[in-house]
């Protein structure tokens, strides 16, 4: 199949960047093909999201089961269960163990693969500015040489679009807002329950973002440290509600 610049696959997540990075492409008037990974995560609300959305744009949307390699990625705390997830804002120290070994090359292989089977010459991802240096899978360096290894590994070149890659969090939504998105269809949070946490970092640094562009996040929360103290505290009590 000969390669069209009119088509892209987006890695797509569920969450808040690739929901962005998925409307930004077809903004742009390509033909979008949605990949999703199950890899052994410790929960699948993002994924539900995706397929949600998904099915109402009516855009073609694969959900790949990677779980086999779960056992070469479990030492996370994002796919391994046991494992506490860390709260507070993102900082180096507390936040390192969310860090899911060399997600982003596995994952960009594959949809690279998959733009080459269907002749598409781009793939687009979410990486942004803000992860930098928690996340080398997502530092420009890394884009960069993932980028010349695309361009080289097949006889199609596929070029690796990452349109926040130098963007904040608080930048990524102002775009979507002007896209009038709405970012109830998005799962952030670390936690796979019926809503959000509002306590992980994850859930703080969206909260940040729309408190930042003055606009109400429309996700519910279950504890919303920030704006709603009152239920924080009654969470606090026990009160968890799983998916």
């Amino acid at each position: 199949m000969s390669t069209t610049s009119r088509s892209t696959v987006v890695i797509y997540s569920g969450g808040m960047d690739s929901f962005t990075v998925l409307h930004r492409a077809l903004h742009e008037g390509l033909e979008v093909h949605a990949l999703s990974f199950d890899y052994g995560q410790r929960h699948a609300r993002e994924l539900e999201v995706a397929r949600h959305v998904c099915q109402e744009l009516k855009i073609p949307h694969q959900v790949v089961d990677i779980t086999a390699i779960h056992g070469l990625i479990d030492n996370s705390a994002l796919t391994d269960a046991n494992r506490k997830i860390p709260g507070g804002d993102y900082a180096e120290d507390n936040l390192a163990a969310t860090v899911v070994p060399n997600r982003n090359m596995v994952l960009l292989s594959l949809a690279i693969a998959k733009a080459v089977n269907i002749g598409a010459s781009r793939v687009d991802y979410g990486a942004h500015g803000g992860d930098h240096v928690l996340y080398p899978d997502c530092r420009p360096e890394f884009v960069e040489q993932m980028n010349a290894v695309a361009a080289i590994a097949n006889f199609s070149p596929v070029e690796i679009h990452a349109p926040y890659l130098r963007s904040s969090k608080s930048e990524i939504l102002a775009d979507g807002l002007s896209m009038g998105l709405n970012y109830r269809d998005t799962w952030t949070c670390y936690e796979g329950r019926r809503l959000a946490c509002g306590r992980c970092g994850s859930c703080l640094e969206r909260l940040a973002a729309f408190a930042d562009q003055g606009v109400e996040d429309p996700l519910a929360y279950a504890a919303n440290t920030r704006q709603e103290p009152a239920i924080a505290q009654a969470d606090q009590g026990g009160a968890h509600q799983d998916v």
